[in-house]
């Protein structure tokens, strides 16, 4: 075959293929067999391998990307990206439609599209050709994820009439594909993945794209954002047209004369939602007439012509283990139920929000009792209502307290409301910076803890306590604004490995007035252990090098309160504080500097420091030309790529545990 044979040739692999593939993908029809399907892929590759000035981005080769990216880069929306407001009741979405009624003066008609729980999309096409992906951000600028999109066979690369578009649809993973594939964290010894939207979240922000190609992501298309031709004058006509163009478009939507039949869709679909191979949360209500979305027009936040009407919330029983009150960033105090962990829409969840006193003695709930909870939207889920029948014998009523720590003391209930708050204005922002430096790289230097992530924290009631950050769970973080199954990995393991700690370090953490990081030094060695510490008098302290009559009587007044006392010992119910001196093994790593990157097998991170410490070696926090050894576990940072540059030895955990024998 010459190279012209081979270039005409290659052209119609690569019709033949993208025909498959759409009549596969998105028309769920299957002509050719896959193997055979996988011959012609086979057999293109090698063409284009042997010819690389054929290759196009439109290629089916094309669909798996090259080299991991470092990271993703910015991309600013042409057409903003909006969310939706939500209905929870047939009352809802009645107002909805008197408010578009109210607004247009006129009577619409709608459509009904069912609300695929995935992960938004935005796909530019320029002349047919798929140019860029990006995820929704912060609606104005999103990340591009172009090279993993490609990898989603639902998707086109070319378009046939080659239009200029920009469309906007849903990523979503199937729920027999979850099922495989947490058969598969089963047999690594991994964690279960939640839920499927969680795993098309995390998936698509990975920055190699051939992991992606590994899962068998899904799209559907819903939204025709632009184009460089006039676009349908309805709704129901546009989803036409983008099926025309060659998208995947969900089939299961329906023209409805009135919000009555909308409604009647809802229920239809809160029955069926089951049955199909997606999770479906609900149902999108829109205007149908493009001239009526129009005069509609945007608030701030939201669409005017759209409604998402959620499907009834998921209802689970679990019990109280704890009640305890909170402090806002305002001095606000709320009550949460700390719950035994329970699966709940998706997701793991260990607290309850109580919302004011009153609503405690409106549920009359009580530690011990097994609740009914529902989540519904929300970052925590609510207590519908007591099981009053299952309720211990010996369950008291809880009684509201008149002062709290948090506050610094009293607290008061604010005029006409249902609301307390702290007495002391200030208490609440010194409680704040105290946990900022709790957390802090000077005390127990957890990463991706830094002041936002820890107000975040408080301001979403997930944590009071600096215990509470020991025992927060994947599901209680992954649907706060800016997280995901990533970021919500990344912290857990950040505070997992702080759960050895250092005795300075947690020393200095305490915020006991006067104590810096050196006299927590000074101290820690002199009296090595933190049972030590606790039972020193005074005068001890005092002997101390370095340490002064104020610092010594900051420390024993400190250790000697009641409230402190039952938050140290709180603290060590979730983390082991280590004594200051520790014998040493020789060994063959004995004075090497090793840095840790990626997941070990076994040994948790501080594991392993502790390791390196006690057989010599030390553990620094950045590679140089004065690195010995990385040990690097699954999934390794840029610390491993540097160490390769660099020439380091690199170990895994067996050549590890060989060195120290």
């Amino acid at each position: 075959m010459d190279r012209k044979q081979a270039k005409e040739r290659v052209a119609k692999l690569k019709r033949v293929i993208n025909h498959h593939r759409y009549l596969y993908h998105v028309l769920d029809r299957q002509e050719m067999s896959e193997a055979a399907l996988d011959s012609l892929k086979y057999e293109l590759a090698k063409l284009e391998q042997k010819y690389p000035d054929f290759i196009t981005a439109d290629s089916p080769t094309q669909r798996v990307g090259g080299e991991p990216l470092p990271k993703f880069s910015k991309v600013t929306h042409k057409i903003p990206q909006w969310s939706f407001n939500d209905a929870f009741t047939e009352e809802d979405v009645r107002d909805f439609d008197k408010r578009v009624k109210k607004f247009l003066g006129v009577t619409p008609t709608y459509v009904c599209e069912l609300k695929i729980d995935g992960f938004h999309i935005v796909l530019t096409y320029a002349k047919g050709l798929l140019t860029t992906a990006a995820t929704r951000g912060n609606g104005r600028v999103g990340e591009n994820v172009t090279a993993n999109v490609k990898t989603i066979e639902a998707v086109p690369l070319l378009l046939e009439d080659k239009a200029d578009v920009i469309v906007e649809g849903e990523i979503w993973l199937g729920k027999k594909a979850l099922v495989a594939l947490n058969k598969k964290q089963t047999k690594l010894g991994k964690p279960l993945f939640a839920n499927p939207r969680n795993v098309a979240a995390g998936t698509i922000r990975q920055l190699d794209s051939k992991l992606v190609a590994a899962r068998p992501l899904n799209n559907y298309i819903y939204d025709l954002s632009d184009a460089n031709f006039p676009k349908p004058p309805t709704q129901f006509e546009e989803l036409k047209k983008l099926k025309e163009l060659g998208f995947k478009v969900n089939k299961h939507f329906a023209f409805c004369p009135n919000i009555e039949v909308a409604i009647n869709f809802w229920k239809k679909w809160q029955k069926k939602k089951d049955q199909e191979a997606y999770l479906i949360d609900g149902v999108v209500i829109k205007v149908n007439e493009r001239r009526y979305q129009e005069r509609l027009g945007y608030t701030g936040k939201a669409p005017r012509f759209v409604m998402a009407f959620k499907f009834a919330p998921e209802q689970v029983t679990t019990m109280v283990e704890d009640i305890i009150l909170q402090v806002g960033r305002t001095g606000v105090i709320t009550p949460v139920a700390e719950l035994k962990p329970i699966l709940v829409a998706g997701t793991t969840v260990s607290r309850a929000t109580l919302h004011n006193e009153d609503e405690i003695k409106r549920l009359d709930v009580r530690i011990g009792d097994t609740v009914i909870i529902q989540k519904a939207g929300d970052v925590i889920p609510d207590i519908v209502s007591v099981v009053k029948e299952l309720r211990p014998s010996k369950a008291k009523p809880f009684v509201w307290s008149r002062t709290l720590e948090a506050c610094g003391g009293p607290i008061e209930r604010i005029p006409g409301q249902a609301a307390w708050r702290c007495v002391n204005k200030h208490s609440a922002a010194q409680f704040r910076r105290q946990f900022y430096h709790f957390a802090s790289k000077h005390a127990l230097d957890i990463e991706h803890c830094g002041p936002k992530i820890i107000d975040l924290l408080l301001d979403n009631k997930l944590i009071s306590t600096y215990p509470d950050l020991f025992t927060l769970k994947k599901g209680d973080l992954e649907v706060l604004p800016r997280f995901g199954p990533r970021s919500a990995d990344n912290l857990l393991t950040a505070i997992n490995a702080r759960r050895t700690v250092e005795l300075p370090n947690f020393l200095v953490g305490l915020s006991i007035p006067h104590l810096g990081e050196e006299t927590a030094l000074d101290i820690a060695e002199q009296f090595n252990t933190l049972i030590k510490i606790r039972a020193a008098k005074p005068e001890e302290l005092n002997a101390v090098t370095g340490i002064g009559e104020i610092v010594s009587r900051s420390v024993y007044d400190w250790f000697h309160h009641k409230s402190n006392e039952q938050l140290v010992d709180k603290l060590l119910k979730h983390l082991t504080v280590k004594s200051s001196h520790q014998q040493t093994v020789q060994s063959k790593i004995s004075g090497k500097n090793f840095i840790l990157t990626g997941t070990l097998p076994t040994y948790s991170r501080d594991e392993a420091e502790v390791l390196i410490k006690k057989y010599g070696g030390k553990v620094t926090g950045s590679v140089s030309s004065n690195t010995d050894y990385v040990l690097a576990g699954e999934d390794p940072g840029s610390k491993y790529d540097k160490a390769r540059e660099l020439g380091v030895a690199i170990v895994d955990e067996a050549e590890f545990k060989e060195l120290i024998g």
